[in-house]
This record gives C-alpha cells, structure tokens and sequence, in this order.
C-alpha cells in the first residue's frame, strides 16, 4: 500500500469504545477535516505565545509551523501523527539576542541574529537525527542522562522567570484574571475544551483587557495606534513577513542547549504515541528527529519560530481516539490558510502584555516542571552527591542568568548552566568511580510524554 493512502476505518463515521483510528486510517473526508481543525485549536494557544511574546511576525510562525508538520509527515513516511508547533524554549535565547517584544518593534538585523541561532538548532538537531538513525539512541542516554536532562530543561524555564514578571507587571489585573481563567479551565472543563486552556484563558483575557480599556490605549510601539486601529488596518489576506538570517557568534552559543529539549520533546512524543496506538515508533525516532531539525531549520531561514511536536494534540488525539495522519496533513492546511491572513496576524501582536503575562507565567513555570518531572519518573537519586550538586549548581547559574565572554561570544545562564550540568555530572561521576567514593546508577534519559 502507498503510504500517502488511508483506508476507511470502519463506516468511516464511529470510532467503537474499544477501538482506533490508525495512523493509516481515516474516517470521512469531512470528519477528517473537522479534527484537522481541532488540531488547529488545540495548538494555536501555545504557538502564538511565542511570536507574542518575541515580537515576531505571527504569520510567519504559523505559515512555519504548517509547513514545518508537512515536512515531518513527510520524512516519517506518514507513520507519526504529529503537529509542530512554535516551541518555547526559543523564548530565552532569543531574549538573550535582543528578540523580545518588550523591547518594541524590531529591525530586521535584531530578528535576524535570532534566526541565525534557529537555524544553528536545527542543523544540530537534524545531525542528531542521522546519528540516531545510524546507532540509535544509547549514546544519548549515556551522555545526557536524567539529571543532567532535567537540569538543563529547569533552567531554561526558570531563566525566563524575570521576562514573565515584566509583563506580568505591566497589567497585574489582567495577568492575574487571564492566569486563573487558563488554571480553572484545565479542571473545569471536559474533554476539548480543557485540552485548550491556554486559548480559553487567553480569550478570556483579552475580553477582560477590552472592558478595561487596554485594547484603545495608544501603543507606543506602534506609533500611537491602538489595538483596534493596528488590526483594522490590517489586510485580510497577504503574504507573511520574510526576515533575512544572520550569524552572530555572540548569540549563537545560547541556542545550543535548545536542542537537548527538542531531543527529549521528539523522543517523549513517539513513546506518547506507540503507548496509545500499540505500534512501535522507535525505529522512526531518528527520522522524527531530523523532520523537526529540518523544519526549524527552514523555519529560521524565513522568518519563523523553532518547532516542536505538541502535547496538546497527543491530548486531541487521546480523546477522540483517531490517529489518522491524513488529519495533520488538514491541520496544516488550515493553520496555512490562517498564515496567509495579516489580520489574523494583526491581532496575536497587539496582544496585552497583562495576558502574555499572565500566560507566561504558568507556560514557563511548566518548562521547569517539566525538569523536575524528568528527575521523578527517571527516578533521579537525590542521595547521590554528584545528582544534588549537578542540579544544585547548573539550576543557579541559569536561574540568575550568569554571564562569561570568551573573545566576542557571550555565554548567558542557559549555555554556562548547561555547560555546568555536563561538566559537573561527567567530570565528578568519573573521578567518584575512580576512587570508588559514589555510585551513579545509569537510568534511562528521557519521559514518556512531552511539553513545549
């Protein structure tokens, strides 16, 4: 059978209590269109946080991440239901490039320098890719292992800790009312809708901005327009924005511990995967993980955010039990139609700094948790001295975000903590072995499950 062809599962109307759609099954055409656009939903809170949040084009993002998930069917042989979305951990780098919208509009060189660096993550994580496909996963396990994993994913997220202050500050009201609403809507809601708690929690903000008034404030960083104006003036249909790339030595170093998460967020996603469909996505871990460098790759040559694969639709794919990739391949189209309206646009840029920090606060607290959780299911033994001071150290050097200059390169805390993690963990582990001082059991590296 091709493997650009579904077969109908069933009636290709009900998806039995006992059953699946398989990742080579569909059911109708319009029902497979319809979860497309659940796809859409489900994903469209996290990744417009990014370019909310850097100041960079939406649109572009977006028309990134709709090619960016064809690729990764494509490289996958249509095997790995997946959507890539904008991945946070690009958020602190780029601040560190300067690619923040706090810091109002931004020239073509600030954005480009970022750029630069999602490209430089994407090439190592397509390299990583062919390397895996070649000899598999072990050498990552054994250099990269729990602790070390976890750490560096915990400092990214706490590293951010002050950009989510900021704006919270600027609209505490707002940020607070747009946090609660995300929090509750997680555990209020059922089924859909509390896969989307982030969109739900963002347009509750919004609403609550508009009857504040924040929505017919003059933006400084818009030349004195309001919201309203900037989004009226707006084209329905364009092409998104293009930025040129550019390679800055003293930026690129911070988008080199980027890849470790894209690792762990690819690797979790197949286990996700192969857990609810009962096939074994192993085999396709090296090629997944060269789809997404590829398309974070092609992402940073236009203009657009590094990608990941989502959680939130392993959840669409949880709860409506169909696998069907065709459904991507629709979620793409639609998130490309989406791209190609500046309006649509318009208003992701216009977006409070209350609600950004209001999300903000609860996405990048869960980047960190997210390093905690690698420890607790890898079973980390914080009793061993070589696990507390490798966390202990590379958690602090990140978190206050220390600094180091070698020539003109800039190490910020995410490189210099990420750095210290495997210094640390590798350096102490073989001289405790050599003098036979600690014990420092190997685990496995990596989650089942994934975040941003």
């Amino acid at each position: 059978m091709s493997q650009f062809t579904w077969t109908l599962h069933g009636d290709g109307k009900n998806v039995a209590a006992t059953s699946a759609v398989a990742p080579d099954e569909r059911l109708t055409y319009p029902r497979t269109i319809g979860i497309g656009a659940q796809h859409v939903l489900a994903m469209m809170g996290s990744t417009l946080v990014v370019p909310a949040i850097t100041g960079m084009p939406a649109s572009t993002t977006l028309f990134f991440s709709a090619i960016g998930t064809a690729l990764f069917l494509l490289i996958t042989r249509n095997r790995v239901p997946s959507y890539l979305g904008s991945s946070f951990a690009f958020i602190a780098p780029l601040a560190a490039a300067g690619v923040s919208a706090a810091n109002g509009p931004l020239d073509a060189e600030t954005i480009g320098k970022g750029l630069g660096g999602i490209i430089l993550a994407g090439v190592l994580l397509a390299i990583v890719g062919v390397v895996v496909n070649v000899w598999g996963t072990r050498w990552i396990e054994v250099s990269m292992p729990p602790i070390v994993t976890g750490s560096i994913v915990a400092l990214i997220g706490l590293n951010l800790a002050g950009a989510a202050k900021g704006m919270w500050s600027a609209s505490p009201w707002t940020a607070l009312v747009t946090l609660a609403a995300a929090l509750l809507a997680m555990v209020v809601f059922k089924g859909f809708l509390g896969r989307i708690a982030i969109l739900v929690g963002a347009i509750i903000g919004i609403i609550f901005s508009a009857i504040r008034g924040e929505w017919t404030t003059a933006l400084d960083a818009f030349g004195g327009k309001t919201a309203t104006d900037v989004i009226g003036a707006a084209d329905w249909f364009g092409i998104p924005t293009w930025n040129t790339p550019r390679f800055d030595d003293t930026v690129l170093v911070a988008f080199v511990p980027v890849v470790v998460i894209l690792i762990a967020e690819n690797i979790g996603h197949l286990k996700s995967v192969t857990t609810m469909t009962g096939r074994n996505m192993d085999p396709e871990t090296g090629r997944a993980l060269f789809a997404d460098g590829l398309a974070t790759t092609v992402a940073g040559l236009g203009g657009g955010s590094g990608t990941t694969t989502y959680a939130e639709n392993i959840g669409v794919m949880a709860a409506t039990r169909v696998y069907s990739t065709l459904a991507y391949w629709a979620a793409a189209a639609f998130a490309l139609v989406l791209a190609l309206c500046p309006k649509f646009g318009a208003l992701v840029a216009v977006l409070p700094q209350g609600v950004l920090g209001g999300l903000a606060t609860l996405l990048f607290g869960l980047i960190a948790i997210l390093g905690a959780r690698i420890w607790v299911e890898a079973k980390v033994d914080f009793k061993q001295p070589v696990n507390l001071v490798t966390a202990a150290v590379a958690l602090i050097v990140g978190t206050a975000d220390y600094t180091a200059h070698m020539g003109s390169m800039l190490f910020n805390g995410i490189a210099l903590g990420t750095i210290a993690a495997l210094v640390i963990y590798h350096g102490l582990s073989w001289i405790a072995r050599l003098r036979g001082t600690s014990e420092v059991p190997a685990t496995p590296a990596f989650i089942e499950g994934d975040e941003k």
